[in-house]
């Protein structure tokens, strides 16, 4: 009797186990989205007050440099959205101004960010950029080839801060989602 008994509980627990199993579905690779988030560092410029005091022209940065970062066909036709990050401080006693230009293959300008900086004391500028359905076209980073940056003292060639180390400081990020299928 005691065999039978174990024989109906085995049996009992077989099938419980059977009636909980779900059949697996192996085609939801199919189905999943990747959408990383990727954010890095774009630029990096420092400029120490004595440069600005010795440009006489008050044009203290203008450089173009190639920038391709958005030229890689799997970065270019799989990004969706995203933003640049531009952080500014001016510690100097100097005013300033910065332009940085986006330019295509033709050296034509597809767009322009300026920034008008106080003398210090100030506080650190932020600016956020955003590129994709909620922002700026897409296209304006999908074309450009290269970045015109222009800095200008809009003060004086003679006056010092008092501040210890006085330096005007660019800093730039960017954050994209990128589809991977």
């Amino acid at each position: 009797m005691k065999t039978k008994g174990i024989r109906l509980l085995g049996f009992c627990l077989f099938f419980l186990a059977a009636s909980c199993a779900e059949e697996q579905n192996f085609d939801q690779y199919d189905d999943i989205a990747v959408v990383p988030e990727m954010e890095a560092a774009m630029l990096y410029m420092e400029t120490p007050e004595e440069v600005l005091n010795e440009e006489p022209d008050l044009t203290f940065l203008s450089v173009t440099f190639d920038f391709l970062a958005f030229q890689e066909q799997f970065v270019a036709e799989r990004i969706l959205d995203g933003s640049l990050i531009y952080q500014l401080e001016n510690t100097t006693s100097k005013p300033l101004r910065l332009s940085i230009e986006f330019l295509n293959e033709a050296e034509t300008v597809l767009d322009t960010e300026t920034f008008t900086l106080d003398p210090a004391p100030t506080a650190i500028l932020n600016r956020e950029v955003v590129y994709g359905p909620a922002g700026k076209p897409m296209d304006i980073l999908r074309n450009t080839v290269a970045l015109r940056i222009s800095g200008t003292n809009l003060g004086d060639t003679s006056s010092v801060s008092g501040e210890p180390e006085p330096k005007f400081v660019f800093r730039s990020t960017a954050k994209f989602r990128i589809q991977l299928q």
